[in-house]
């Protein structure tokens, strides 16, 4: 690699890239790929209260205003989708063919914020249907709530961060991005597409740094919303730091997708080959659990093997390539070791099981036991389980075992089956005739359990960055005051 990628800090309309550094090292590359400059105390201090001032600015702004500026940013994302595919190719190991298609996905995010930008609006309340309200008008707004802080993962650094920065902008707020240590480049250079396609200063801050920064940011009482999309465990902390303010948390799961008898099993196997390993897995919906009716049970295990085999391993800047490196080696062999739990308690691994570096070979676990971690955890690796089932309801009810509830795939025609799925599984959302890991952009997401609180996309996180505004008119009516 011929240059180290640059991250500055974003600090009151200013990049600061003097001081203190942290190097991002390329899973795939092994060397150092970009360069983050990490926040100062000093630099938090002066963020929240650039934010704090400039909120006013923000909220100003016409709601055209800030769609028009959403959509020059789409169409600068769509002209440089491969400039930032190879970035998450070399910060994350990612292909170019999941890098090219997490910023299309930037480039809709940011079209659909603007359209919903245009659409914020309020209504007039039915007050003199009460005999108290008689003579008097009462209309809402909704208003931006204020500062906005927004954590983002490492696995979809782009198009998260487009959600979250797009719908805070759209409902007229101002953000403080905390990017994430493993993707600091893409997420700054996504940064200044938006300000050179006109977003002002004032709208976004970037500050780099560890669990110490992101705490710190969570307890101001500048922060109006935490949005963050991550783990478990730091979802905790970031709720306990933030206290009583509203904060919206996506942390994951272990997703589970149902092949019944009726299903095309090579069709199911071949869409969940293709999901189960895109990113090498590294997707809150990625596909974890599949449970096959026992009578297809063989025939899918030996599907999916073959489809997985087809799968080309290797370069992510390569165009060719399906399944790149995980985001560091330590990932890669936890999915490793718990490939070999699994086989030591009964399972057969049809196929890989090893890696090389952060590479993961794409593994398939065939039979593992209910209480196997590659089914009750969340592997967030190149792996699928495979697990046979006799009746439906005693399927519906183990995909609830888990502690997680986010989304679930169905592959059936059987429109019973699909009217009962979507009542009794206990998830944010419902795949039928594909697997867990499909999204749509402009479709609501999100869970429930362990996997988090809130919505979204752009239109329900418009309304978390809102708040309603009554406007009472005493003595004055639209309606009959008789």
């Amino acid at each position: 690699m011929d240059s180290v990628h640059e991250a500055a800090c974003l600090v009151a309309g200013e990049w600061l890239s003097e001081g203190p550094g942290s190097d991002r090292v390329g899973p795939y590359t092994r060397q150092v790929v970009s360069r983050a400059r990490l926040a100062q105390p000093g630099d938090v201090t002066t963020a929240l209260a650039y934010a704090r001032q400039g909120a006013r600015a923000v909220a100003r702004l016409a709601p055209a205003t800030r769609a028009a500026i959403l959509e020059r940013a789409s169409a600068a994302v769509t002209a440089r989708t491969d400039e930032f595919a190879g970035l998450l190719a070399l910060e994350l190991g990612k292909p170019l063919k999941d890098g090219r298609g997490e910023m299309l996905r930037v480039a809709d995010t940011f079209a659909v914020a603007a359209a919903e930008a245009r659409s914020i609006g309020g209504e007039v309340l039915p007050v003199a249907g009460w005999a108290r309200g008689v003579g008097n008008t009462a209309i809402t707004q909704r208003a931006p709530a204020g500062p906005v802080l927004a954590i983002t993962p490492f696995n979809a650094p782009a198009n998260l961060l487009a959600h979250k920065l797009a719908a805070s902008f759209a409902a007229g707020n101002t953000t403080i991005v905390k990017p994430p240590p493993q993707a600091p480049a893409v997420s700054t250079a996504l940064v200044r597409l938006l300000l050179d396609a006109g977003m002002p200063a004032e709208a976004v801050q970037v500050l780099h740094g560890g669990a110490d920064v992101g705490a710190r940011l969570c307890a101001a009482p500048e922060i109006a919303v935490v949005s963050f999309t991550g783990g478990v465990t730091a979802g905790a902390a970031v709720a306990h730091a933030a206290g009583p303010k509203r904060v919206l948390l996506e942390l994951g799961g272990n997703a589970a997708t149902i092949v019944c008898e009726d299903a095309d099993v090579a069709e199911a196997a071949r869409v969940c080959a293709r999901t189960g390993y895109s990113n090498s897995g590294q997707s809150c919906i990625s596909v974890q659990r599949v449970y096959v009716q026992r009578a297809r049970f063989e025939e899918f295990a030996d599907a999916l093997t073959a489809e997985v085999k087809a799968l080309i391993v290797g370069d992510p800047l390569d165009p060719a390539t399906d399944v790149g490196s995980m985001v560091d080696d330590q990932a890669a062999e936890r999915v490793v070791r718990w490939t070999a739990e699994a086989a030591r308690a009964g399972a057969t691994v049809t196929i890989g099981g090893s890696r090389s570096g952060a590479v993961m070979a794409p593994t398939v676990v065939a039979g593992p036991p209910a209480e196997a971690r590659v089914v009750r955890e969340e592997v967030f690796g190149a792996l699928v389980a495979v697990l046979p089932y006799d009746g439906f309801d005693e399927v519906v009810e183990e995909c609830n075992r888990s502690s997680y509830g986010l989304q679930a795939g169905l592959f059936t025609h059987d429109v019973r089956r699909i009217v009962a799925a979507w009542r009794e599984l206990e998830v944010g959302g419902l795949v039928v005739n594909g697997s867990s890991n499909f999204r749509l952009d402009h479709v609501p997401f999100g869970g429930v359990k362990d996997s988090g609180i809130g919505r979204e996309s752009p239109r329900w996180m418009i309304e978390d960055f809102t708040v309603t505004k009554t406007l009472l008119l005493k003595g004055l009516t639209i309606w009959g005051d008789q």
